[in-house]
């Protein structure tokens, strides 16, 4: 280990930065968030700079340096554009024992500011000892889509509580167990979506308890996307990372349940038309039983889960039994597909409005508001309408919608897998079938579909990428 690792607390401290350029610009933004009192030292300044000196929020010395401005200064940065200036300065502060950094001159250096991840009072600090820095922002941004800002507020929730959990456990495993549970737990859910007062009751709950309580789990209704990984939201893979059982369905790509913790259990509880793995009842039931046992459950869902994912009539269920339960959006199967396919739902110059429906009722049959579906300048995207496209494009033609209007189904939408085939009302169905197109699967009509080819962005090669199909 070339560098220690070490936090320092600057809160009211005195630093400097020699320079008073964009680099010591950077240098100032994170001192100031760290609340140290700073001091710059350059003939002339970046105009924010100038502007944070106007605002007295950092002290200006308008010289060039000189040694008797490092006695008292608790940390010294050297970021000139002039190297013997940095070196001066750097082996003047190692002659006080003042830790000095100079910027992208680790020889200078005793120390060196990493980049940081700052979820405070949670704070990561990742560094490649000054040789790669590009690296250590690298690896940065990744942790950045791996831990949610609202880490934070947890952070500090369990750190009021701290003193309290070390009297009431006051063996160290037991009070690692107890911790463990409520950082990973629906406790923790609570907190992080802003109900702090009812996560401090639950605290007190559980401390009243004690570790060997059998709490209540929880159920998390999470939006898969259409079908990429890269799609997800950041808090979608972090509940899927810590579920302890898993319900997905047929809609859920393989891909995204290789995202899923290891050691979950998995249930499919997949429906296709006509052939259910489990009626929705009987998974509703599941859920209550499961999250009863003190399970976190994970209802993984394609697409959206109020976007035709019976996302309600679960949720509803779950009320019904006292569950604690939360649900995470996500990005719908039509945004998906439509973006992908390069159909936009809405365009000036074609459609002001776009329709959502299925293209089937609970009882199998197609009850639609025709009138309202075959008006001009509006985009409409039929859901579960590949068994019926025959039935439903004709329908449409039946109605007033010209018989060419142009229509498109794409499948296995944003994976590279997906297929787009595009044509009219009148040869829809007849491709459908030519190219046999299953679910899943989406039916866009609408102007807009006149476009795909033209902005159809997502093909990269001619076997495994979108096929624009006619």
């Amino acid at each position: 280990m070339d560098y220690f690792p070490i936090f320092m607390r600057l809160q009211q401290q005195s630093c400097l930065i020699v320079g008073g350029g964009e680099v010591a610009l950077r240098k100032a933004r994170l001192l100031l968030t760290a609340g140290a009192r700073l001091t710059v030292v350059a003939p002339t300044l970046a105009p924010e700079l100038a502007a944070m000196v106007a605002e007295e929020q950092v002290a200006h010395r308008c010289s060039l340096f000189s040694e008797d401005l490092l006695p008292g200064q608790r940390l010294v940065i050297a970021a000139t554009h002039d190297r013997e200036v940095n070196r001066q300065v750097s082996l003047a502060a190692q002659a006080l024992g003042i830790p000095v950094n100079v910027v992208d001159d680790p020889e200078l250096c005793t120390y060196i500011t990493p980049a940081i991840i700052d979820r405070s009072p949670l704070v990561i600090a990742v560094s490649t000892g000054g040789g790669v820095p590009v690296l250590a922002r690298l690896i940065r941004a990744r942790l950045e889509s791996m831990i949610p800002s609202s880490f934070g507020l947890l952070a500090r929730f369990a750190t009021s509580f701290r003193e309290r959990v070390k009297a009431r456990f006051v063996n160290v495993d037991e009070r690692r167990i107890f911790w463990e549970s409520v950082l990973e737990g629906p406790l923790a859910e609570t907190v992080m979506n802003g109900d702090e007062e009812q996560a401090r009751q639950q605290m007190e709950a559980r401390l009243a308890q004690g570790i060997d309580s059998n709490t209540t789990g929880a159920v998390y209704l999470v939006g898969a996307g259409p079908g990429h990984p890269d799609l997800l939201t950041f808090r979608a893979l972090r509940l899927m990372q810590q579920a302890d059982v898993v319900l997905y369905d047929n809609l859920v790509a393989p891909a995204l349940l290789e995202l899923v913790r290891r050691d979950a259990e998995r249930i499919y509880v997949g429906k296709e038309r006509a052939n259910h793995a489990l009626p929705q009842e009987d998974i509703n039931l599941l859920m209550v039983r499961l999250a009863g046992e003190g399970k976190r459950v994970l209802r993984l869902k394609g697409g959206d889960p109020f976007m035709f994912g019976r996302g309600g009539e679960e949720i509803a269920t779950l009320a019904q039994y006292g569950i604690p339960f939360e649900v995470v959006p996500g990005i719908t199967s039509a945004s998906g597909a439509a973006a992908y396919a390069g159909i936009p739902l809405t365009h000036r110059d074609y459609a002001q409005s776009v329709t959502f429906v299925t293209g089937h009722k609970k009882d199998g049959s197609i009850q639609l508001d025709w009138q309202a579906l075959t008006r001009p300048a509006q985009t409409v995207v039929v859901y579960m309408g590949i068994a019926t496209a025959s039935e439903l494009c004709q329908a449409f033609i039946q109605h007033g919608k010209a018989a060419t209007t142009p229509a498109a189904v794409v499948q296995w939408a944003t994976t590279v897998q997906q297929r787009t085939v595009t044509g009219t009302l009148e040869s829809l169905p007849l491709l459908i079938k030519e190219y046999a197109i299953s679910s899943p699967a989406l039916i866009i009509v609408g102007e807009v579909v006149g476009l795909a080819e033209q902005l159809a962005w997502y093909r990269r090669c001619e076997n495994t990428a979108v096929k624009i199909l006619r």
